[in-house]
Parts: C-alpha cells; sequence; structure tokens
C-alpha cells in the first residue's frame, strides 16, 4: 500500500499504520442534555486512564497513513451535508437512505446516499435518541434506543416503550449506540450521564419486545457491530479505549468466548461507532483522533483515514463509498472557509457534517428488527419477518 504522511499516537504496534492529527480534549463518550428541571452537566467525561508522556507519544511518530485500496494517498473526504449536529450518530444504511440521529437533539434524519444534501427530518423525540433499526413488516415504524430504554416509534412520532433498563441504574443514565443483528435481536448500550466508571450496560431486545441487560461493569458501550452470519459481535467501550469481540448463540443470542480484539493508547481518541464490511473487516470511528480505523478480522490495524473532522462518530458503507457521522459538540464553530493548518493540505474541518469518500468496500444494510405480533407498538395481526442465514431485508421509509 502506499504511505502518506506521518501521525502520532497510533493505538497498535509501531509499524502499524496510522494518522491522528490534532487530538481533540479527551472525552469518555458524548453527554446528553439533563432532563427537563436537572441541573446542566459537563461536557464531557475525563478518560479514566492517565495521558501518556510527551516522549511516549512522540515514539508513536513512525505509523504511516494507509488509503484501504493501496492507492497513492488518502482517500479525500467531501462533506455530504452542510448541516451540522451536534452529537450526529447512528449513521444507519437501510432502503434507498442514509439515517442518522442527534443524540442531543432527539432528532432522526434521512439522507440520500446518491445525492449530497441536508435530507429530511423524519421525527423529533423530547428525549435522547440513540439509534434506530427499522421494523420488519412496519414500514415507517422504528425500534429505538431512546431515553433509558427501547422503544417502537410509529410514523406520528408516538412511542410504545418496551422497557426503561437505564431507568434503575444507581446513577442517572441515557441510551447511546445500537443496531441489529441478522437475526432481528434489537442492541443497545446504556451509559452514565457522569464519570461513574462500570455504570454502563448493553441490552438485547428479544422478538417478543422483552429487553435484557446482558453485559454491565462497562463505562461508555458503543457499537455494536455484527458479522454477516450474526456470529461474531464487535462491542466498544469508549472510556476504556478498547473494543472486545464475543461469540453470538444464533439461538438466544447469549454471548460467548469474549476476547480483546483492539485497544487504544492514552491520547489516542477513542473508539466508537462501528460497521462490519462484506469481507469481514471492521470499521472504527475513532473520537478525538478525526479518523476511521480499519481491522483486519484478526485485529490486525489495516488502514487508518484521516478526516476533516475531530470527533467522528458512526461510519456506513454504502456501494463503495464511506460515509461517516461526525459531532460538533464542544468544538469552537470553524468557518467553512477557514483552513485547519493542523491538518493535511490545511483543508477546512467540518465538524458535525456527514463525510464522504470513495474507498471501494461496501457492507450489508441495517438489518430490521423483528418483533412478532402483539409486542408493544406492533399490531396483533403483523406477519414479522423470518430471518433467513443472516440474510437482510431492507424496509421503506
Amino acid at each position: 500500500m502506499a504511505r502518506w504522511g506521518t501521525g502520532r499516537g497510533c493505538p497498535n504496534a509501531t509499524n502499524s499504520p496510522c494518522w491522528t492529527g490534532r487530538t481533540a480534549p479527551r472525552s469518555a463518550d458524548h453527554p446528553a442534555a439533563p432532563p427537563q428541571g436537572e441541573p446542566p452537566l459537563t461536557r464531557s467525561q475525563p478518560r479514566t486512564r492517565p495521558r501518556p508522556s510527551e516522549g511516549a507519544a512522540n515514539r508513536k511518530e513512525r505509523a504511516l497513513t494507509r488509503h484501504p485500496t493501496g492507492a497513492a494517498g488518502p482517500p479525500a473526504f467531501r462533506p455530504w451535508s452542510t448541516h451540522r449536529r451536534e452529537l450526529g450518530e447512528g449513521l444507519r444504511h437501510t432502503g434507498n437512505h442514509l439515517v442518522t440521529v442527534d443524540i442531543l437533539d432527539g432528532t432522526l434524519t434521512a439522507l440520500d446516499p446518491a445525492t449530497p444534501g441536508d435530507g429530511a427530518v423524519l421525527l423529533r423525540l423530547d428525549v435522547p435518541l440513540g439509534a434506530v433499526a427499522p421494523l420488519a413488516g412496519l414500514p415507517g415504524h422504528w425500534l429505538a434506543a431512546a431515553g433509558t430504554g427501547a422503544a417502537v416509534i410509529a410514523p406520528d412520532g408516538s412511542l410504545a416503550w418496551l422497557d426503561h433498563p437505564g431507568a434503575a441504574d444507581p446513577v442517572r443514565s441515557r441510551v447511546n449506540d445500537g443496531c441489529c443483528d441478522p437475526s432481528g435481536r434489537f442492541w443497545f448500550g446504556t451509559m452514565p450521564y457522569g464519570p461513574e466508571r462500570g455504570a454502563g450496560r448493553l441490552h438485547r431486545v428479544g422478538h417478543d419486545g422483552s429487553v435484557t441487560t446482558v453485559l454491565d461493569g462497562l463505562t461508555i458501550p458503543n457499537g455494536p457491530a455484527f458479522t454477516a452470519d450474526g456470529t461474531l459481535m464487535y462491542l466498544a467501550d469508549s472510556a476504556e479505549g478498547r473494543i472486545d469481540r464475543f461469540r453470538v448463540d444464533p439461538e438466544d443470542g447469549r454471548l460467548l468466548d469474549r476476547t480483546a480484539f483492539a485497544a487504544f493508547a492514552p491520547g489516542a481518541g477513542s473508539p466508537d461507532g462501528m460497521t462490519v464490511d462484506d469481507d469481514g473487516q471492521l470499521w472504527v470511528a475513532v473520537w478525538g483522533a478525526g479518523a476511521v480505523h480499519r481491522y483486519a478480522p484478526d485485529g490486525t490495524l489495516t488502514a487508518v483515514l484521516p478526516l476533516p473532522a475531530v470527533q467522528p462518530t458512526s461510519p456506513a458503507l454504502v456501494n463503495g463509498t464511506l460515509f461517516v457521522a461526525t459531532a460538533a459538540i464542544g468544538l469552537t464553530p470553524q468557518p467553512d472557509d477557514r483552513p485547519d493548518e493542523t491538518r493535511p493540505g490545511g483543508a477546512p474541518r467540518h465538524d458535525g457534517r456527514v463525510l464522504a469518500a470513495e474507498v471501494g468496500a461496501s457492507a450489508p444494510p441495517a438489518r430490521p428488527a423483528i418483533l412478532h405480533p402483539g409486542a408493544p407498538g406492533v399490531p396483533s395481526t403483523t406477519i414479522a419477518a423470518r430471518p433467513s442465514g443472516g440474510a437482510t431485508r431492507r424496509e421503506a421509509l
């Protein structure tokens, strides 16, 4: 692969490809607006691990960026949208659209993956909205991580709550990222508003609408992401700077054989949203490092893609194009024409916008959630789709 530029803070071995550019102040994850009537929250949660010394960071500068296709130079990212989201997240390809949320604003927006633009706002909630999945058999309905739990959202924006697992936490919590596995089970995380370590959890929504807590002791769960056959799940803990891999029981969704997949050095950014491409490689948005990392199934870091935004949150691959949601929260607004001299070529920053670049890779569309008839928000006469061999089903908006 062609080499390009030098960087610092590579989380892997010395000879791995890497680029980080300017690193934003370290945050365990992205804060959400507090419930009405409660005191305001601090913008960020400090990382629990200490920062490395300057000498340790300088020793990482031998790592180099590589283009995922081996072409000379990194892929050229361009702004796909003009609107800057405070906390853009949950970018998903579904049907003929990309959808993305703004967690703090509680909005869900649909974008056209074929034509740049700001798209259309589909709905706005008065609680945090972490991620959505289309609901099989009910076009226009979504299964969402919202507030402190999970709900079915109807086309008119009304919510049928399944459960609020975060409401029982000893500290105030909210939802974060989430997605469906190929069998139609919806997985989502909850995280503390404050810096409490180990207060985050991962939950799973079954086909009957039940919500089960499957993993606790996390701090900021992000992802998850599944392989095409649904037998492996990747999960990031952003605050701890690590990605773990699990084997998934196809019958009941139990998590087995937890192993460490990737670790990020302090100061090298936080693993955030993820997706698995058609070749089984994992693409990870790295918050605070202004980059997307790509990993081979064995955990080898194979490419690092620099972005004109410091806080990427969520990648999506569509027909050879990599789309990346980003966040503007906590950053000084940048005029569109102001060059960022800390970035290669001095290109302007586009914090908060959705970005796009041609990378020659694709991934399956977002899997729909499958709820049995009679589950909350699902009519008793609905014919639910049946999973088959990990295949995906596209749902119209």
